[in-house]
Protein backbone atom coordinates (compact mmCIF):
# COMPACT_ATOMS: atom_id res chain seq x y z
CA UNK A 1 0.00 0.00 0.00
CA UNK A 2 1.22 3.51 -0.88
CA UNK A 3 0.05 7.07 1.17
CA UNK A 4 0.70 10.02 -0.60
CA UNK A 5 1.64 12.73 1.89
CA UNK A 6 0.95 16.39 0.84
CA UNK A 7 3.60 18.50 2.16
CA UNK A 8 2.46 21.98 3.15
CA UNK A 9 3.88 25.49 3.05
CA UNK A 10 7.07 25.53 5.97
CA UNK A 11 8.23 28.64 7.29
CA UNK A 12 9.39 29.33 11.30
CA UNK A 13 6.07 29.21 13.31
CA UNK A 14 5.16 27.21 15.81
CA UNK A 15 2.44 25.83 13.48
CA UNK A 16 4.68 25.26 10.78
CA UNK A 17 6.80 22.69 13.08
CA UNK A 18 3.46 21.49 14.52
CA UNK A 19 2.63 20.84 10.66
CA UNK A 20 5.75 18.60 10.24
CA UNK A 21 4.98 16.81 13.49
CA UNK A 22 1.52 15.72 12.20
CA UNK A 23 2.92 13.99 9.16
CA UNK A 24 5.71 12.28 11.58
CA UNK A 25 2.38 11.34 13.51
CA UNK A 26 0.60 10.47 10.34
CA UNK A 27 3.69 7.98 9.81
CA UNK A 28 3.87 6.33 13.22
CA UNK A 29 0.64 5.74 13.09
CA UNK A 30 0.59 4.04 9.19
CA UNK A 31 1.62 0.00 9.23
CA UNK A 32 5.26 -0.83 9.28
CA UNK A 33 6.22 -1.40 5.83
CA UNK A 34 4.14 1.23 4.36
CA UNK A 35 5.08 3.11 1.08
CA UNK A 36 5.02 6.56 1.20
CA UNK A 37 4.77 9.32 -1.84
CA UNK A 38 5.78 12.74 -1.07
CA UNK A 39 3.59 15.42 -2.80
CA UNK A 40 4.77 18.99 -2.55
CA UNK A 41 1.86 20.59 -4.82
CA UNK A 42 0.36 22.41 -1.81
CA UNK A 43 4.01 23.99 -0.75
CA UNK A 44 4.24 27.25 -1.64
CA UNK A 45 7.82 27.62 0.31
CA UNK A 46 10.15 25.03 2.17
CA UNK A 47 11.97 26.14 5.07
CA UNK A 48 15.93 25.03 6.25
CA UNK A 49 13.75 23.27 8.93
CA UNK A 50 11.56 21.53 6.83
CA UNK A 51 14.48 20.33 4.30
CA UNK A 52 15.87 18.96 7.57
CA UNK A 53 12.82 17.27 9.38
CA UNK A 54 11.83 15.72 5.09
CA UNK A 55 14.96 13.94 4.95
CA UNK A 56 14.95 12.48 8.17
CA UNK A 57 11.24 12.15 7.66
CA UNK A 58 12.37 9.78 4.79
CA UNK A 59 15.16 7.43 6.84
CA UNK A 60 12.78 6.92 9.30
CA UNK A 61 9.91 5.39 6.44
CA UNK A 62 13.00 3.03 5.32
CA UNK A 63 13.77 2.00 9.08
CA UNK A 64 10.61 0.89 9.51
CA UNK A 65 10.35 -0.92 6.31
CA UNK A 66 8.94 1.65 3.91
CA UNK A 67 9.52 3.21 0.63
CA UNK A 68 9.80 7.03 -0.51
CA UNK A 69 8.82 8.48 -3.56
CA UNK A 70 9.45 12.14 -4.12
CA UNK A 71 7.14 13.30 -6.86
CA UNK A 72 9.88 15.79 -7.81
CA UNK A 73 7.45 17.10 -10.51
CA UNK A 74 5.22 18.68 -8.24
CA UNK A 75 7.65 20.96 -6.33
CA UNK A 76 7.79 24.80 -7.74
CA UNK A 77 10.57 25.81 -9.51
CA UNK A 78 12.22 27.88 -6.30
CA UNK A 79 12.01 25.30 -4.23
CA UNK A 80 13.40 22.39 -6.24
CA UNK A 81 16.16 25.52 -7.21
CA UNK A 82 17.13 25.73 -3.24
CA UNK A 83 16.92 22.05 -2.82
CA UNK A 84 19.35 21.64 -5.25
CA UNK A 85 21.76 24.10 -4.12
CA UNK A 86 21.52 23.00 -0.27
CA UNK A 87 22.38 18.91 -1.16
CA UNK A 88 18.87 17.77 -0.78
CA UNK A 89 18.14 16.44 -4.16
CA UNK A 90 21.32 15.17 -4.74
CA UNK A 91 21.68 13.40 -1.16
CA UNK A 92 18.39 11.53 -2.52
CA UNK A 93 19.41 10.36 -6.02
CA UNK A 94 19.15 13.57 -8.48
CA UNK A 95 21.80 14.31 -10.35
CA UNK A 96 22.36 18.46 -9.55
CA UNK A 97 25.22 18.73 -7.19
CA UNK A 98 24.81 21.40 -4.43
CA UNK A 99 26.93 24.40 -4.82
CA UNK A 100 27.39 27.45 -2.31
CA UNK A 101 24.53 29.94 -1.89
CA UNK A 102 22.78 31.23 0.97
CA UNK A 103 21.92 27.42 1.87
CA UNK A 104 23.44 25.76 4.88
CA UNK A 105 23.87 22.20 2.76
CA UNK A 106 21.59 19.32 4.15
CA UNK A 107 23.64 16.95 6.42
CA UNK A 108 22.61 13.42 7.18
CA UNK A 109 24.88 12.00 9.98
CA UNK A 110 24.49 8.32 11.17
CA UNK A 111 27.54 8.26 13.18
CA UNK A 112 28.81 10.81 15.40
CA UNK A 113 31.53 11.93 14.19
CA UNK A 114 32.56 15.13 16.51
CA UNK A 115 35.38 16.12 13.96
CA UNK A 116 33.53 15.98 10.58
CA UNK A 117 30.38 17.45 12.32
CA UNK A 118 32.94 20.67 13.69
CA UNK A 119 33.72 21.10 10.16
CA UNK A 120 30.61 21.22 8.58
CA UNK A 121 29.46 23.96 11.80
CA UNK A 122 32.69 26.42 10.75
CA UNK A 123 32.74 25.88 7.12
CA UNK A 124 29.06 25.81 6.20
CA UNK A 125 27.44 28.22 9.20
CA UNK A 126 29.60 30.36 10.86
CA UNK A 127 32.62 30.76 8.82
CA UNK A 128 30.90 32.55 5.81
CA UNK A 129 31.01 35.72 6.50
CA UNK A 130 27.27 36.03 7.35
CA UNK A 131 27.81 37.06 10.89
CA UNK A 132 30.73 39.52 12.48
CA UNK A 133 32.13 36.68 14.78
CA UNK A 134 35.59 36.40 15.77
CA UNK A 135 37.67 33.06 14.93
CA UNK A 136 37.95 31.69 18.96
CA UNK A 137 34.07 32.68 19.31
CA UNK A 138 33.20 30.54 16.22
CA UNK A 139 35.35 27.40 17.79
CA UNK A 140 33.49 28.12 20.81
CA UNK A 141 29.80 28.27 19.69
CA UNK A 142 30.23 25.20 17.18
CA UNK A 143 31.35 23.39 19.62
CA UNK A 144 28.34 23.79 21.98
CA UNK A 145 26.26 23.17 19.12
CA UNK A 146 28.03 20.19 18.13
CA UNK A 147 27.55 18.95 21.83
CA UNK A 148 23.71 18.89 20.67
CA UNK A 149 24.78 16.28 18.23
CA UNK A 150 27.08 14.51 20.66
CA UNK A 151 23.60 14.33 22.85
CA UNK A 152 21.37 13.00 19.88
CA UNK A 153 23.70 9.84 19.54
CA UNK A 154 24.30 8.89 22.96
CA UNK A 155 20.83 10.43 24.77
CA UNK A 156 18.67 9.58 22.26
CA UNK A 157 18.56 6.58 21.66
CA UNK A 158 17.81 7.45 17.66
CA UNK A 159 18.14 4.45 16.10
CA UNK A 160 18.27 6.77 12.15
CA UNK A 161 21.16 9.69 13.00
CA UNK A 162 21.12 13.11 13.00
CA UNK A 163 19.57 15.95 10.67
CA UNK A 164 20.94 19.07 10.29
CA UNK A 165 19.88 21.65 7.10
CA UNK A 166 20.37 25.71 7.30
CA UNK A 167 20.17 28.98 5.68
CA UNK A 168 20.68 32.85 5.63
CA UNK A 169 17.95 34.31 4.53
CA UNK A 170 19.14 37.92 3.69
CA UNK A 171 15.58 39.99 3.29
CA UNK A 172 15.07 39.27 6.83
CA UNK A 173 19.08 39.45 7.60
CA UNK A 174 18.75 36.34 9.83
CA UNK A 175 21.08 32.75 9.91
CA UNK A 176 18.85 29.79 10.81
CA UNK A 177 20.39 26.21 11.65
CA UNK A 178 18.28 23.38 12.71
CA UNK A 179 19.60 19.93 14.19
CA UNK A 180 16.59 16.91 14.28
CA UNK A 181 16.74 13.82 15.61
CA UNK A 182 13.93 10.85 16.11
CA UNK A 183 14.56 9.28 19.18
CA UNK A 184 12.99 8.94 22.38
CA UNK A 185 13.06 13.03 23.11
CA UNK A 186 14.62 14.72 25.75
CA UNK A 187 12.10 14.17 28.68
CA UNK A 188 11.69 10.92 28.21
CA UNK A 189 15.64 10.30 28.74
CA UNK A 190 15.92 12.87 31.86
CA UNK A 191 13.33 11.01 33.33
CA UNK A 192 14.72 7.57 32.79
CA UNK A 193 17.13 8.46 36.19
CA UNK A 194 15.27 7.65 39.30
CA UNK A 195 15.61 11.00 40.85
CA UNK A 196 13.50 12.66 37.86
CA UNK A 197 10.94 9.87 37.47
CA UNK A 198 8.36 12.50 38.63
CA UNK A 199 9.43 15.18 36.25
CA UNK A 200 6.94 16.78 34.36
CA UNK A 201 8.16 17.70 30.73
CA UNK A 202 8.75 21.02 31.68
CA UNK A 203 11.04 20.15 34.65
CA UNK A 204 12.64 17.84 32.23
CA UNK A 205 13.87 20.57 29.91
CA UNK A 206 14.78 22.82 32.64
CA UNK A 207 16.65 20.12 34.04
CA UNK A 208 18.46 19.43 30.32
CA UNK A 209 19.06 23.19 30.04
CA UNK A 210 21.09 23.35 33.27
CA UNK A 211 25.06 22.93 32.49
CA UNK A 212 26.79 19.74 33.38
CA UNK A 213 23.25 17.67 33.78
CA UNK A 214 23.26 14.56 32.12
CA UNK A 215 21.83 11.03 31.84
CA UNK A 216 24.71 9.15 31.00
CA UNK A 217 27.34 8.49 33.61
CA UNK A 218 30.69 9.36 34.01
CA UNK A 219 29.37 12.26 30.92
CA UNK A 220 29.93 15.72 32.00
CA UNK A 221 27.84 17.28 29.46
CA UNK A 222 23.98 18.32 29.65
CA UNK A 223 22.39 20.32 27.08
CA UNK A 224 23.40 23.27 28.85
CA UNK A 225 24.77 25.22 25.99
CA UNK A 226 24.94 28.17 27.92
CA UNK A 227 27.63 30.30 25.82
CA UNK A 228 24.72 29.76 23.06
CA UNK A 229 21.88 30.99 25.49
CA UNK A 230 23.93 34.06 25.79
CA UNK A 231 24.86 34.92 22.30
CA UNK A 232 21.53 34.06 21.25
CA UNK A 233 20.17 36.90 23.62
CA UNK A 234 22.77 39.20 23.01
CA UNK A 235 22.44 38.82 19.06
CA UNK A 236 18.54 39.09 19.68
CA UNK A 237 18.04 36.06 18.11
CA UNK A 238 16.19 32.86 19.37
CA UNK A 239 16.52 29.31 20.12
CA UNK A 240 14.05 26.95 20.09
CA UNK A 241 14.02 22.87 21.64
CA UNK A 242 10.70 20.69 20.28
CA UNK A 243 10.66 17.59 22.64
CA UNK A 244 8.05 15.11 22.85
CA UNK A 245 4.84 17.44 24.41
CA UNK A 246 6.83 19.97 25.22
CA UNK A 247 8.18 23.36 23.40
CA UNK A 248 10.81 26.10 24.94
CA UNK A 249 11.72 28.85 23.34
CA UNK A 250 15.12 31.07 24.36
CA UNK A 251 14.77 34.74 22.96
CA UNK A 252 14.63 38.47 24.53
CA UNK A 253 16.49 37.43 27.60
CA UNK A 254 13.92 35.08 28.82
CA UNK A 255 13.12 31.31 28.66
CA UNK A 256 9.42 30.59 27.54
CA UNK A 257 7.51 26.75 27.65
CA UNK A 258 4.73 25.60 26.27
CA UNK A 259 3.28 22.19 25.78
CA UNK A 260 2.57 20.99 22.64
CA UNK A 261 -0.79 18.65 21.06
CA UNK A 262 1.40 16.49 19.09
CA UNK A 263 4.12 14.40 21.20
CA UNK A 264 7.01 13.95 19.04
CA UNK A 265 9.14 11.24 20.13
CA UNK A 266 12.63 13.12 19.04
CA UNK A 267 13.86 16.27 19.85
CA UNK A 268 13.92 19.23 16.76
CA UNK A 269 16.70 22.44 17.71
CA UNK A 270 16.06 25.64 15.73
CA UNK A 271 18.60 28.12 16.50
CA UNK A 272 18.11 31.74 14.73
CA UNK A 273 20.83 34.15 14.59
CA UNK A 274 20.55 38.11 13.72
CA UNK A 275 22.80 39.22 10.83
CA UNK A 276 23.75 42.69 12.42
CA UNK A 277 26.53 45.12 12.14
CA UNK A 278 27.63 44.21 15.86
CA UNK A 279 30.88 42.24 16.37
CA UNK A 280 31.50 39.62 18.51
CA UNK A 281 34.23 37.80 20.59
CA UNK A 282 35.61 36.35 23.68
CA UNK A 283 36.30 38.29 26.46
CA UNK A 284 39.89 37.18 26.70
CA UNK A 285 40.39 38.36 22.86
CA UNK A 286 42.52 41.68 22.65
CA UNK A 287 40.46 43.64 20.51
CA UNK A 288 38.56 46.69 20.02
CA UNK A 289 36.44 47.80 22.53
CA UNK A 290 33.27 48.21 20.84
CA UNK A 291 33.17 44.41 20.11
CA UNK A 292 30.60 42.28 22.08
CA UNK A 293 32.47 39.97 24.38
CA UNK A 294 31.80 36.77 25.84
Amino acid sequence: MTTCLSIPKIWNASEDYNKLFKLWEQISNSPFDEDFELDFRNCKFLGHNGVAFLGGLAHFIQHRGGRVNFLWHTIAPSIKMNLAQNGFLYYFGESQEPWDGNSVTYRSDRHHDKSEIMAYLLEKWLGKGWLNISKPLQNEIAGQVSEIYGNAFEHSDSEIGVFSCGQCYPNRNYLELSVIDFGIGIPTKVRTLPTNSHFSSKDALMWALESGNTTVMGVPRGLGLNLLKEFVNYNQGTLKIFSNDSYVKIADNDVTYSKQTINFSGTFINITLKCDEAYYCLASEDLDASSIRF
